[in-house]
């Protein structure tokens, strides 16, 4: 057995007796050939097993994360402000609903209109009585889809014993993705609440909310295409969305024969109320007339009207949710 001398750091010689085999070391050499060969698979398509376990964990954590942020951002409405509790959560989707195009004139521009994105969804919160379904939010949610690409979700209130099955899901179904918040441009959330007038907000902190069906909508349909900008055609608009909600939807029967009158005479002129093109006159009378019945009365003009509206596809929520 051959002899080995080792010199102490201290200094000093030290005999010892020790085998060959002990001191035998990895051919470094053939270790970097393999890594070499490994390498080079690599590099020819092969993955690494355990790199695509990681990745595969990476996605489930991130997945998981999107869903406790959007949890976390629904929470953040219920402390933040008290008219907005979320008890329960019961849709969230994107419109994927076949309607027909409708085009409306001019562009516009969410940040404009709602201020810069910053990274945050921009969520429109609607408080709506289920006695009293807006019916104009639901043709106008529709149209806002078809724009834009709109988180829907439908949440029940506390003071609320009960909600009709058709009121859960009227915007529509579950969307795959509604836990990837980021992937939306707008938010679009319909609480169900004993409220005694309809009432939105959109920015909790700086906005104070706006109330009634009327006012409501007519914030929805900015979102669509801008107001028009010759003043009397805008006056006209809204005098017939003052005339849907105060007469037609409030008004005496005596009220509503006289305005079916002025809706007939109207549409003798013209193929909508407002001229040529859909607006949120006619948004509003077909939804005020589709609630109180008067539909089935209508005189030949409006008849033809509300026909056309009903080929459009986006006024069929409103009708299926009375039916």
């Amino acid at each position: 057995m051959p002899m080995y001398q080792v010199k102490p750091i201290c200094g000093g010689d030290i005999k010892t007796d020790l085998p060959t085999c002990m001191y035998k070391l990895p051919n470094v050499h053939a270790q970097q050939g393999n890594s070499c060969t490994s390498e080079h698979a690599l590099q020819n398509g092969e993955v690494d097993p355990a790199v695509k376990a990681l990745e595969a964990r990476q996605d489930e954590i991130m997945r998981k994360l999107y869903e406790l942020k959007a949890a976390v951002e629904g929470l953040a409405k219920t402390v933040t402000t008290p008219d907005a509790d979320l008890d329960l959560t019961v849709s969230s989707s994107l419109s994927s609903q076949s309607c027909s195009s409708t085009t409306f004139t001019g562009t516009t521009d969410l940040d404009a209109l709602l201020g810069k994105d910053h990274g945050a969804l921009r969520d429109i919160v609607i408080n709506a009585n289920p006695a009293q379904p807006p019916l104009t939010l639901l043709v106008l949610h529709s149209l806002l889809c078809q724009r834009y690409r709109v988180l829907s979700t439908v949440h029940v209130h506390s003071s609320v014993a009960s909600v009709l099955p058709q009121l859960l899901s009227c915007l529509g179904p579950r969307h795959a993705n509604s836990y990837a918040r980021h992937m939306f441009q707008l938010g679009f959330t319909l609480i169900w609440k004993d409220v005694p007038k309809l009432e939105m907000k959109f920015s909790i902190q700086n906005m104070c909310p706006i109330q009634g069906e009327a006012n409501v909508a007519r914030f929805l349909f900015k979102l669509l295409a801008p107001y028009p900008s010759d003043p009397a055609l805008a006056t006209l608009v809204d005098s017939w969305v003052d005339t849907a909600f105060f007469q037609l939807a409030e008004g005496s029967a005596k009220e509503r024969a006289a305005v079916l009158r002025a809706l007939n005479s109207a549409l003798g002129r013209n193929p909508w109320l407002a001229g040529p093109e859909l607006s949120l006159a006619d948004i509003a009378c077909y939804c005020c007339m589709l609630q109180n019945g008067s539909a089935s009365s209508a005189p030949a003009n409006v008849e033809r009207w509300l026909k056309s509206c009903e080929n459009l596809g986006h006024f069929g929520p409103a009708k299926l949710l009375l039916q």
